[in-house]
């Protein structure tokens, strides 16, 4: 299949799920409505395509920024949402929520990551000026979630209905067998990433004691988290429990910290090369889960699957220092599953080195949206790579 045609298909998924306010919609048919984490994600990767997609996410995600403390709706000030449903009917699917909702960990330090991507990549003033208010908030939320987490962002839910993991890999149960309160491995380098993007906002805005301070924060959250996650085996854990325990398995979610710098440079090898192992690497991607582990499964939602986001996320984070043949492989990868299923789905299984469209045939619990924004837009980007 030609790059072209693929790149044709794949901006016409965004056109389908563009919203009438210029972010993206999530997904479709689920998911059809504005997610912190995915419409930050999706304006992430879209930046250079469509610049105006980022703002609006931006904009939009500011104009419903928690302001209080609200445990139904796992509220806090500063904090950004995880999802928000506008309509009556489909609020009804969870009606022991209350929207917005905002259990996410990771919403909040990824509106500052974009929002300071946004603002180097435009230079438009007028936005870091309009949203300066919500900037500082989340920062605050930052800032304050790391202290109360003895020093790491952690997550414990409010809501006795709501979810349970609040990371990328979040759902309703245990699934990834830590218990909370939870200090998840990719949080961490994002709240490292949202407090540098924070200090040159600041300095933009000529408040040099405010722009010191969130870099001491980084510097200091650097140090505390190579001390703390790398494990005495080698690798890092996937996350650490409420008693500061960690979680030894392999997983895809470390390869998340190489954009943010967090780690040093033979951590960085140490980390890419485990992700290109065998157990974790497949000729369609890199997995979520390792295959080794007692809990693998290959049509795990996040037990074992492939998902096209997190893979870019990986690839974008080897660009960013200076891997290029491993982000190559990446994004070969993803083209190789596209024009096997002919699209590019929400995740997708492998088994015995073939690709399972789950969109087309769920597995258990486990179905793929067919077309997702993330999983579009990140193919998208990386086609200008090839």
């Amino acid at each position: 299949m030609k790059v072209e045609h693929i790149r044709a298909r794949l901006l016409e998924d965004l056109k389908r799920l563009r919203s009438p306010d210029g972010y993206l919609y999530a997904g479709s048919p689920r998911y059809h409505t504005l997610f912190g984490r995915d419409s930050l994600i999706s304006g992430w990767q879209t930046l250079e395509i469509d610049s105006s997609i980022a703002r609006e996410t931006l904009v939009a995600l500011a104009s419903l920024q928690g302001t209080q403390v609200n445990a139904t709706r796992e509220e806090e000030p500063g904090k950004i949402l995880h999802e928000h449903r506008f309509d009556p009917a489909s609020r009804q699917e969870l009606p022991y929520w209350e929207f917005p909702y905002f259990g996410s960990v990771d919403s909040t330090p990824l509106f500052l990551v974009l929002g300071g991507r946004y603002l180097r990549h435009t230079r438009d003033e007028t936005l870091l000026v309009s949203l300066w208010p919500q900037f500082r908030a989340a920062y605050e939320w930052v800032k304050r979630s790391e202290e109360v987490g003895g020093g790491f962002l952690r997550y414990q839910r409010m809501n006795p209905h709501g979810l349970f993991h609040q990371g990328w890999k979040d759902g309703s149960d245990d699934h990834l067998k830590i218990r909370p309160p939870v200090a998840i491995v990719e949080a961490q380098g994002y709240a490292f990433a949202a407090y540098q993007e924070f200090s040159g906002m600041a300095e933009r805005r000529g408040e040099a004691a405010l722009a010191q301070e969130a870099e001491a924060r980084a510097t200091s959250l650097r140090q505390r988290f190579n001390r703390t996650f790398w494990l005495r085996g080698g690798g890092l854990a996937l996350g650490l429990d409420g008693a500061g325990v960690p979680r030894d398995v392999s997983t895809s979610n470390p390869g998340h910290l190489l954009f943010s710098g967090i780690l040093p440079t033979d951590r960085v090898d140490a980390t890419v090369a485990r992700l290109f192992a065998p157990d974790l690497w497949t000729r369609f991607g890199i997995r979520t889960h390792s295959n080794r582990a007692p809990d693998f499964d290959p049509y795990g939602y996040h037990t074992g699957t492939v998902w096209p986001h997190d893979n870019w996320i990986i690839a974008e984070g080897l660009r960013e220092r200076g891997r290029e043949a491993e982000a190559n492989r990446i994004g070969e990868a993803l083209v190789t599953a596209y024009e096997t299923l002919s699209k590019m789905p929400e995740l997708y299984a492998v088994v015995d080195d073939q690709i399972v469209d789950l969109s087309k045939t769920p597995q258990g619990s486990t179905r793929a949206n067919p077309t997702q924004a993330w999983a579009s837009a990140g193919l998208l980007e990386l086609l200008k790579h090839r």
